[in-house]
C-alpha cells in the first residue's frame, strides 16, 4: 500500500516542505493491524495509529456550520451504503467500497491528543463537532472506548461540542455528557432517515434500527440532554412519500426529539458507484429514475430539495416539534451558581 507519504510519525513525501500540505499525515507506517474473529467484528480488521492531531479544521468550502471536528476513526462498520465520507478511505489506499466498511482506522491516542490540542495556548475554545464524517459511536467504539476519555477532556475544559450518531453506545457515557453540561454548551442529535426497518436493514447493515436510535432519543432528553433528529438522508423514491414522511416524524415526535431536520440523499463519488451498485442490486427498477434525478452532479434538484425539507417542517410543526429543549432541571452542586441553560447546538 501507498502509505509511506501518510504516516503519523513525522515523515513526509520525498521534496517536501516542512509544515505544508504535502506533510499532513493521515495513516502511520508501522500502523498495528488487528483482526478480530469475535462475532460482532468478524472479518473486520483495525489499524492502530498515533495521531499527531486530532482536532481538525474543516475545509472552507464546506457547507456546514461548524469549524472544528473530532474523528477518532476512519472508514464504519455502520456500512450505510450511501456514506458520503466513502472518498476518504482512497487516500489510505483503500477502496471506498467494502473496505470503508471492514478497514477501521483507529486512533488509538485520540484522547492524550485532545487534552494536548485543548491545552495548547493557540486554541481558542471554539465549538467542536462530532460525528460529522464516520461515527464516533460505530461498533469500533464499543471495543476501543475512545470517546470516554475524549468527552472527559472536553468537560474539564469547558469547550462546546457536539455528537451526531446513529450509535446507540452513547448512552454508556451519559454520565460524562452531563458532566459536560454543567460546565458548557452540549448538543447532541441522532440520525434517523427512515422509520421502516426492513428499508433500513438493508441500507444501513450495521447501524442499530430506527427504533433503537429513537430510543436513544428519548434516553437522551429524559436524562437532561436535549437531543434533536436529523432525519438523514431522506432517499427518494424509498423512503420520501408524504406517508412515509409523516410516519417518520411522529414517530420522532413521539420519542420527544427537541428538533427535526431533514437532508436529502447526496451522491458524491466514492459514495456515488457504492449506492448505485447497492440500487442495482434491491432496486434495479430506480437505477434510470436515479440517472434522471441526479443528472445535475451530486445533489438532487433544488426544487426537490427544499420541498422535502418544506414538508418535515411543517410535519414537525403538526406533531408539536418546537425545537425548543425540554430539560431537567438538574440539583446544583453544593456553593455553586446555578448553570445557566445549555442551547440546542445545530449539527448540519
Amino acid at each position: 500500500m501507498r502509505w509511506d507519504h501518510l504516516r503519523l510519525d513525522g515523515g513526509g513525501p520525498p521534496g517536501g516542505s516542512p509544515g505544508g500540505a504535502a506533510d499532513v499525515p493521515l495513516i502511520e507506517r508501522r500502523a498495528v493491524a488487528r483482526t478480530v474473529d469475535s462475532p460482532e467484528f468478524r472479518g473486520m480488521t483495525f489499524y492502530e495509529v498515533h495521531a499527531r492531531t486530532v482536532i481538525n479544521k474543516v475545509p472552507e468550502a464546506s457547507r456546514v456550520p461548524f469549524r472544528w471536528t473530532i474523528n477518532p476513526y476512519r472508514g464504519c462498520s455502520h456500512a450505510c451504503a450511501y456514506c458520503f465520507a466513502r472518498k476518504t478511505h482512497e487516500y489510505l489506499d483503500l477502496d471506498s467500497g467494502a473496505d470503508f466498511d471492514s478497514r477501521i482506522v483507529v486512533k488509538v491516542n485520540a484522547a492524550e491528543r485532545v487534552r494536548a490540542e485543548l491545552a495548547a495556548p493557540r486554541w481558542r475554545g471554539e465549538h467542536i463537532a462530532m460525528g460529522t464524517n464516520v461515527d464516533c459511536y460505530q461498533r469500533a467504539e464499543g471495543r476501543y472506548r475512545l470517546m470516554p476519555g475524549i468527552l472527559a477532556a472536553l468537560r474539564d475544559a469547558a469547550n462546546p461540542f457536539s455528537i451526531l450518531t446513529k450509535g446507540t453506545l452513547i448512552l454508556r457515557d451519559l454520565p460524562l455528557l452531563l458532566e459536560a453540561a454543567e460546565r458548557t454548551r452540549v448538543g447532541a442529535a441522532v440520525s434517523v432517515g427512515t422509520a421502516d426497518r426492513d428499508l433500513a436493514r438493508l441500507v444501513e447493515p450495521g447501524a442499530p434500527p430506527p427504533r433503537a436510535r429513537l430510543e436513544t432519543v428519548a434516553a437522551l432528553n429524559e436524562a437532561g440532554i436535549g437531543c434533536g433528529v436529523l432525519m438523514g438522508p431522506v432517499i427518494p423514491y424509498l423512503s420520501d412519500s408524504p406517508a412515509q414522511l409523516e410516519s417518520a416524524v411522529r414517530q420522532i415526535a413521539d420519542a420527544g426529539a427537541v428538533s427535526v431536520s431533514a437532508i436529502t440523499l447526496h451522491l458524491r463519488p466514492g459514495a456515488r458507484e457504492w449506492f448505485l451498485a447497492w440500487l442495482r442490486e434491491h432496486h434495479p427498477g430506480l437505477v434510470a429514475p436515479y440517472a434522471r434525478l441526479y443528472r445535475g452532479g451530486a445533489y438532487a434538484p433544488r426544487d426537490y430539495q427544499e420541498r422535502i425539507s418544506r414538508q418535515v417542517r411543517e410535519l414537525a410543526a403538526r406533531h408539536g416539534i418546537t425545537g425548543r429543549e425540554r430539560r431537567r432541571a438538574a440539583p446544583p452542586r453544593p456553593g455553586a451558581p446555578a448553570p445557566a441553560a445549555p442551547k440546542q447546538l445545530s449539527l448540519l
